[in-house]
């Protein structure tokens, strides 16, 4: 009998590219969207309504969960919603998974990055003490504290993914939107910040991870989602003004800037390189194809 998986935030940049391999590899997959997004390929839920969440759950009883669904969006309008969706919709998952007959496999929940903060450190390991700086991170820190208290029930594996991009990812991130404009052949970008320095990873070696953590017998354990590698914006810009032949020209908008911008934040792969063997390839590359890419649509 193959597996079933349930993936919220199904209908996500990662949840995309995470059902399509699970898919391929022959499981079953519950697919969970947001509120009236189910459709003929995906469970429409929200993740508030703790009743649904549990006649969900007690519906596809699945021996696999990859948590994803929340509010991504660092500068999303309605701070209230971080909380709503990322700490009490998590809540209300793993209160339903708690209580089912048969307990899941592996229930794997992202975290983020962010909980990290402005760490003092150029390299950040697991084991650095979080100190968020802005609601997307607080409420990610507060899921995985509230998450925790379910470790004696579940088989958990917080995740921390770096920044990650790919094929698919909405032009409102900044990857995307700066390969887009050299696609338009843009003569201006408005940015923010391009001094700050991040940590890429591509979205299809985030899938793998995450692919091979479900695979893997770890459990109670937090593991960095990244690259190793920190990369300025200003460098990213030079590396595209090469690959599509032409010098765009940085204009700093000053809504952009942000006042906690975190100057660097990269991430030490080693946790995750041992528990799943993936080694993301370079930004460079990501960033040849999601270009190639565009010049073909």
């Amino acid at each position: 009998m193959s597996r079933i998986v349930l993936v919220t935030g199904a209908d996500g940049f990662t949840g995309r590219h995470l059902v399509q391999a699970l898919e391929e590899q022959g499981d079953g997959v519950v697919a969970v969207t947001g509120p009236g997004h189910g459709g003929e390929d995906g469970v429409s839920c929200d993740l508030t309504d703790a009743a649904a969440v549990k006649a969900l759950v007690q519906r596809s009883r699945p021996t696999h969960v990859i948590h994803l669904a929340g509010v991504s969006f660092v500068a999303h309008a309605d701070p209230e919603a971080f909380y709503r969706v990322n700490v009490l919709g998590t809540a209300h998952l793993l209160e339903a998974l708690a209580v089912l007959d048969a307990t899941p496999e592996k229930v794997l929940l992202a975290s983020s990055a962010n909980v990290y903060g402005r760490p003092a450190v150029e390299c950040i390991a697991e084991d650095l003490c979080p100190a968020p700086v802005n609601h997307y991170g607080c409420s990610k820190l507060a899921m995985e504290h509230m998450a925790r208290t379910y470790g004696d029930r579940l088989p958990l594996i917080l995740t921390r993914p770096f920044n990650y991009t790919g094929p698919g990812q909405d032009e409102r991130f900044l990857i995307p939107k700066i390969v887009a404009h050299y696609r338009r052949r843009d003569p201006v970008i408005q940015l923010g910040n391009i001094q700050v320095s991040r940590d890429f990873s591509d979205v299809r070696d985030i899938t793998r991870a995450y692919l091979a953590l479900l695979e893997s017998d770890a459990r109670d354990v937090t593991c960095n989602l990244c690259s190793g590698r920190a990369i300025a914006l200003e460098r990213i810009i030079a590396f595209m003004d090469a690959l599509a032949g032409y010098t765009i020209q940085v204009r700093v908008d000053p809504r952009l800037v942000r006042r906690d911008e975190i100057p660097v934040l990269m991430g030490d792969p080693r946790r995750m390189r041992r528990l799943t063997g993936v080694t993301p390839r370079p930004i460079e590359e990501t960033l040849a194809d999601l270009y190639a890419a565009a010049a073909g649509a």
